[in-house]
């Protein structure tokens, strides 16, 4: 319960247009893409620096949590309130501040939406790389809180590569700026990287400047049909071992093509076991030259039908049927559990078969659909959680992935994050000290511990 002192001077602060307090608007905001849920107390809406500052400040002498929250599309339930109070929501700030293509810098808000911002810098002939499949709704400052990542991130990179600096407000309700406009700078410790994937545990982001990228002179997709899942995934591993970098190597089983056919009716080769869809950008000639080597290798790894789109719309119609996977496997059940873990490429056959083999241990509807060529993998289990028993099945597979992937060399998460998801799994990759090193820096920042509480550290 919030000090009813503290709630009227936070309404003074955003306005009554600017805060929801009764119990049908905060039911919106107790969920995100997760399945789990808590109830907020307060959602505000801050529209400047200002204002999240002085938020954090009252907040800071009451010790109400504070959970930021973009377009709510965690799908590791980092923006749930799990301990409740104030939800944070970064909606209204979503201005696009600056475009320096000269410099190469981007200064945007924290609610931008990314597929905004990417609309914004094409007509200057440049792009920003990191891509997340929800690129259409999430925010910038959401992905800068988890890291995010994406199909060509393969290639490119994933955020914390293109943020140059940022302003934060800590939970004390300080303002600090670190990083600077220059595509270099090794000034002093990076902490805009400390602060990328810190999941609103630290601090606020109210302001961030990115690195961003001429847009490529020609970009070519590929769509590959594979009889087997092996030689998919076999594939990725000797295409990548070979020292050919697409932008994207992304990989689908059977289950997923099938799911995808069934409800977006796009032509999807619903009898492959495995496809792959992969896209290579640069000058024309040396996109030609790498169609080729990749070519050889997907024949010398039992490839049935390679299929290149000819026009804009075709490229666009593959990307589309993969961006929907989420969607789609989200309508087959109540519940959806999907899980980002990663390992190293020369595993992901591996890994396919471990992925496949637990789920039909517990008897369970699996989709397996990758970033392969990074080894950053997708099983997706539609369940209904509420039905007890089919639940603790779905529990104890995902139990057993994440040990796999960890028996593999790999870890927990490359680009969803940790959240309220895959805490309990954190000593599988993370030894006693390290975690207690995290404890150390969040409790410097946040000594009271009310941001985002209740999360991974």
């Amino acid at each position: 319960m919030i000090d009813p002192d503290a709630i009227d001077n936070l309404k003074k602060i955003v306005g009554k247009d600017r805060c929801f307090d009764s119990a049908e608007q905060l039911a919106c905001y107790c969920y995100d893409a997760y399945f789990e849920e808590a109830m907020p107390d307060l959602v505000l809406f801050p529209c400047t620096r200002d204002e999240v500052s002085g938020i954090l400040k009252i907040c800071s002498i009451h010790k109400i949590p504070v959970t930021a929250r973009g377009a709510g599309t965690s799908l590791c339930g980092a923006s749930i309130p799990a301990k409740g109070g104030v939800v944070l929501c970064f909606s209204k700030m979503n201005r696009i501040v600056e475009i320096n293509t000269k410099d190469r810098y981007a200064i945007v808000e924290p609610g931008v939406v990314n597929a905004d911002l990417q609309k914004a810098l094409a007509p200057f002939g440049f792009f920003y790389p990191p891509d997340p499949g929800s690129m259409a709704m999430s925010t910038i400052g959401g992905n800068v809180a988890q890291n995010a990542g994406g199909p060509r991130c393969l290639k490119y990179g994933v955020t914390v590569d293109y943020v140059l600096g940022m302003e934060v407000v800590l939970a004390s309700g300080k303002v600090v700026r670190f990083g600077s406009r220059n595509v270099k700078d090794v000034t002093g410790y990076r902490l805009s990287s400390l602060f990328c994937g810190s999941e609103g545990t630290l601090g606020m982001v109210t302001s961030i400047i990115l690195k961003v990228l001429p847009l490529p002179e020609s970009v070519s997709t590929l769509l590959v049909t594979f009889d087997d899942l092996d030689n998919t995934a076999k594939a990725v591993a000797d295409i990548i071992g070979a020292g050919i970098l697409p932008v994207a190597l992304e990989l689908m089983d059977k289950t997923t093509i099938r799911t995808i056919e069934e409800k977006a009716h796009i032509g999807l080769p619903v009898d492959a076991e495995g496809t792959l869809l992969i896209e290579v950008d640069g000058v024309k000639e040396a996109c030609e030259k790498e169609i080729k080597k990749i070519t050889e290798k997907l024949e010398a790894n039992g490839a049935v039908n390679i299929e290149v789109a000819k026009t804009e719309d075709e490229r666009e119609t593959l990307w589309h049927a993969r961006r929907s996977v989420y969607g789609v496997f989200a309508k087959l059940s109540p519940s959806l559990y999907t899980e980002d873990i990663v390992v190293p490429a020369g595993k992901i056959p591996e890994m396919t078969r471990m992925i496949v083999d637990i789920a039909d241990k517990y008897k369970l509807l699996v989709g397996v659909m990758a970033h392969a060529g990074d080894g950053n993998m997708h099983p997706m289990i539609p369940a209904d959680k509420s039905n007890k028993e089919e639940w603790a099945r779905v529990k104890k597979a995902f139990d057993e992935i994440m040990a796999a992937a960890a028996s593999l060399n790999g870890t927990l998460s490359g680009e969803h994050g940790i959240g309220l998801a895959k805490t309990e799994y954190l000593p599988l990759v993370m030894d006693e000290d390290a975690i207690e090193f995290m404890g150390v820096i969040k409790k410097a920042v946040d000594p009271d511990g009310i941001l985002n509480p209740g999360k991974f550290v």
